[in-house]
């Protein structure tokens, strides 16, 4: 049988590829929108279960039973949520609900700070012209405060829905911690032993370990940014913490997105004070991704940063902001289970250094 030379080969393997690729992520697309909001629903109550089963196998490691180490975390979770939900989330809600009512006050004052640009500008000879900024930046948050408004609206009228669906997801969540490891190692059997250990080591090494380290170090910028924006006398600051502290659930480049934003919104109403919160965010972001994020997230993704965006952007165009949170540990579970299963092949084939890779690690 003839055979194709090996160029040929490689030319006709990603010429065939890249389409059956984008066919796949279509077909993915139209699927999660046909069932969005059942996705949705359990993709949440898998991270809660995933996040809250930590703590349950630490209990469970200084010899409680599972049921009984479950019920503990839900209670001190519960708890955590009340107290949360009496001290923080009122005074943030409030704030936010302000700072919606002030911004077109805050845009009155963006267009005198640019008017005085303008003048020192003329003043000093050079031919400064803000006219089409200005536009835009009225037209782009004008159309974002309309868009708060439906939101708002939206969220009056499902008040109903979202209470349902909240309960079905602490319901899942409980569920899933009871009997989700029943439930795994059933789908684990089904795979070939190759196949399936691999990848229950994989999805428990990326998605518990990537999410709970994300959560910590969204609650470090939310709790250093409040006492500093408090310092700073930012506006509305608990707000513009918690929401940057929020944004770093998005891999990477969350935490970046969130300050950019506030940062404008700041300059929007004193632009030396924007400058001010643009600096002190960059300066507590530098010490969390130098000092605090390496040894909380160490290198178990394992992928290049420009995978890391072409994932972002495949998962935000397949699921949106839920896919672009949960690509990359998607991503990093795949390539795990991958090396798992090239290590494993590699060691059978070569088995007199079987013991030695072992020791070695």
């Amino acid at each position: 049988m003839r055979r194709f030379p090996a160029n040929i080969q490689n030319l006709l393997f990603i010429g065939l590829g890249f389409p059956i690729i984008g066919l796949n992520v279509w077909v993915l697309s139209q699927f999660f929108r046909y069932f969005e909001h059942l996705i949705t629903i359990l993709t949440i109550a898998a991270l809660i279960a995933f996040l809250l089963n930590y703590p349950v196998k630490l209990l469970e490691r200084v010899h409680f039973r599972r049921i009984p180490a479950i019920i503990g975390v839900l209670l001190i979770t519960i708890a955590l949520l009340v107290i949360l939900g009496v001290t923080v989330v009122p005074s943030a809600i409030e704030q936010t609900t302000e700072l919606i009512k002030q911004i077109p006050e805050w845009l009155q004052a963006s267009n005198d700070n640019i008017n005085a640009w303008e003048e020192w500008g003329k003043g000093k000879g050079f031919p400064i012209d803000f006219d089409v900024l200005r536009t835009q930046i009225n037209a782009k948050i004008n159309t974002q405060i309309q868009i708060l408004g439906a939101q708002v609206v939206g969220l009056a009228v499902g008040t109903l829905s979202s209470a349902i669906d909240a309960l079905s997801i602490v319901v899942l969540s409980v569920y899933m911690l009871i009997y989700g490891d029943k439930l795994w190692l059933a789908i684990v059997d089904i795979l070939p032993d190759r196949i399936g250990m691999p990848l229950s080591e994989s999805l428990r090494l990326n998605f518990q370990n990537f999410f709970i380290s994300q959560l910590i170090l969204g609650i470090f910028m939310a709790s250093t940014l409040t006492p500093t924006f408090f310092f700073l006398k930012v506006p509305f600051g608990l707000s513009f913490a918690i929401f940057i502290g929020a944004s770093e659930l998005i891999p990477f480049i969350g935490a970046s997105l969130g300050i950019g934003l506030v940062t404008i919104v700041i300059m929007l109403k004193n632009f030396g004070l924007g400058i001010s919160v643009l600096i002190a965010s960059i300066v507590i972001q530098q010490f969390k991704d130098n000092l605090l994020a390496p040894r909380l997230m160490g290198e178990f993704i394992g992928l290049n940063p420009i995978g890391i965006l072409i994932c972002l952007l495949i998962g935000g165009q397949i699921a949106g902001l839920l896919g672009v949170i949960v690509s990359v540990p998607i991503a990093g579970t795949i390539k795990g289970t991958i090396d798992l299963i090239r290590k494993q092949s590699h060691g059978s084939a070569h088995p007199e250094f079987a013991g030695e890779s072992v020791d070695s690690e």
